[in-house]
């Protein structure tokens, strides 16, 4: 399996999606999850994107759906003890077309059937693992789905990420797997924080978007 996207959970979507634009970030498209009250703003590069999730009906969010998905108590908690971070993944090439970890599978409104989420059992202090077997990198998109990707800061792609969790380090069967993916570091720390480097840190640059963001940039 290989990285296809990672969300950040905000409370205030447009002041944390202005920072990235005025750092020289272009902005995708957005979605309205219907049925699951949360919607995103969009950051897109070649192989992966970056997600910005809020809360836009408190009621569709906490349905008996959408519930078992937490993402109620990600979107609106304040503890160290609530992970803000979804780490979505998809298969690689030629890899099979199934999550590498044990899942339960999450048939959201705005998916047509078949398609569906498939979530690994992890605590939520940990960020959502979830794979979904339909992705496909940005690049590869049709003309008519094609997002913006080149960026006034030069990005290309993400290259690797390290996610920092508060205490333990994340101890979940899917934690595990997807630390031994090249380029997943899990590590621990004082606060949840995600670092992302893009096209393999070859400028020796960084960014660190701390307190509007639990973000730091890489390049």
């Amino acid at each position: 399996m290989e990285l296809d996207h990672i969300f950040i959970c905000v409370q205030h979507p447009t002041p944390a999606a202005v920072k990235l634009c005025e750092f020289g970030l272009t902005e995708g498209s957005a979605n309205e999850h219907c049925g699951q009250g949360t919607a995103n703003r969009r950051f897109f590069f070649r192989n992966a994107f970056i997600e910005l999730l809020y809360l836009t009906n408190d009621a569709d969010c906490q349905s008996a759906l959408t519930r078992p998905t937490r993402l109620h108590e990600r979107l609106t908690g304040q503890s160290d003890q609530v992970s803000p971070f979804g780490i979505c993944f998809r298969p690689s090439a030629g890899s099979e077309s199934e999550a590498p970890f044990p899942v339960w599978s999450y048939k959201p409104l705005y998916l047509p059937p078949p398609l569906q989420v498939e979530i690994g059992h992890a605590p939520v202090s940990e960020p959502m693992w979830f794979f979904l077997a339909f992705g496909s990198s940005p690049a590869r998109a049709s003309a008519d789905r094609q997002q913006p990707m080149a960026h006034r800061i030069g990005f290309s792609e993400i290259t690797s990420i390290c996610i920092t969790v508060p205490g333990l380090l994340a101890t979940s069967l899917p934690a595990r797997c997807a630390a031994l993916l090249d380029g997943v570091d899990i590590i621990g720390g004082n606060d949840h924080l995600l670092t992302l480097s893009f096209d393999s840190e070859t400028s020796g640059e960084s960014v660190d978007f701390r307190p509007a963001l639990p973000l730091v940039f890489r390049w």
